[in-house]
């Protein structure tokens, strides 16, 4: 039997998130989760936030924070990186009492001609990962059913970007060349590493995650391009972080 065919993604766990956490009275209920800690230093600078709770991994603490802005009261996490943590991290805030997720992170393109620095919202999720299998039925790519809700967002606030397929992969040190121009030609734009997972989590705890992307480093070419992934301008930074924040209070 192949292993494809041993995933059971209909049948009740034996151990949830709610068993080791309850429901936190006013936990946000829309949180903003980053996969960089330059990104949560930036946020803790320029707002006032204050500590509500944490998450562990690996015995380190992840500190939960909450803020307001512009009247609105919003989560902010820096989960970890890899589509397997970030997914038990989501499930544990959704039995904390988040109800909406925004989600954004770095990605490397597969298409030069994306700049860097470009904002990308994904359409659909290659499956090159372990977690969405337990939680969707098998199959290649799975749709971001919140994606079109994005879209419209981004449009009404006339922000730029790209909407594409992503290639999510729990092993960014094997992106080999093949399997890059075989996800190219599917029309993937872009790779990274939780989007398939955290959005089939989603859609099984029927909560809302969205998810934009960033686009750093290229793997379009001879060799890897790092272009802006370790040293990304932060005016750039800041600029992303701002777009977040107004997208947040819209969702």
């Amino acid at each position: 039997m192949s292993i494809i065919d041993t995933f059971d993604c209909y049948g009740e766990e034996i151990i949830k998130a709610e068993n080791n956490f309850r429901t936190m009275d006013n936990f946000p209920t829309t949180m903003i989760v980053v996969f960089s800690a330059k990104f949560r230093k930036l946020f803790l600078n320029k707002y006032s936030a204050s500590k509500i709770g944490s998450l562990y991994a690996g015995e380190q603490e992840i500190p939960i924070y909450q803020f307001e802005y512009k009247g609105v009261q919003i989560g902010f996490f820096n989960t970890i990186v890899g589509g397997a943590g970030a997914s038990a991290l989501l499930e544990e805030m959704i039995a904390l009492g988040a109800e909406k997720f925004l989600y954004f992170g770095c990605c490397g393109v597969l298409d030069r001609e994306i700049a860097s620095g470009r904002l990308l919202v994904p359409i659909a999720a290659y499956r090159d990962e372990g977690v969405s299998y337990h939680y969707a039925p098998a199959s290649d790519y799975l749709e971001i059913k919140t994606a079109q809700k994005l879209i419209k967002i981004f449009d009404d606030m006339h922000i730029s970007y790209n909407t594409t397929k992503t290639w999510t992969t729990d092993a960014f040190y094997r992106e080999t060349k093949l399997n890059m121009q075989k996800r190219k030609k599917e029309g993937c734009g872009v790779v990274e590493m939780e989007c398939a997972s955290v959005m089939a989590v989603g859609q099984f705890r029927k909560k809302d995650v969205y998810q934009f992307l960033y686009a750093t480093d290229c793997l379009d070419g001879e060799a890897w391009d790092i272009r802006i992934l370790k040293n990304m301008p932060e005016d750039l930074r800041e600029r992303i972080l701002l777009v977040a924040m107004e997208v947040a209070i819209r969702l």
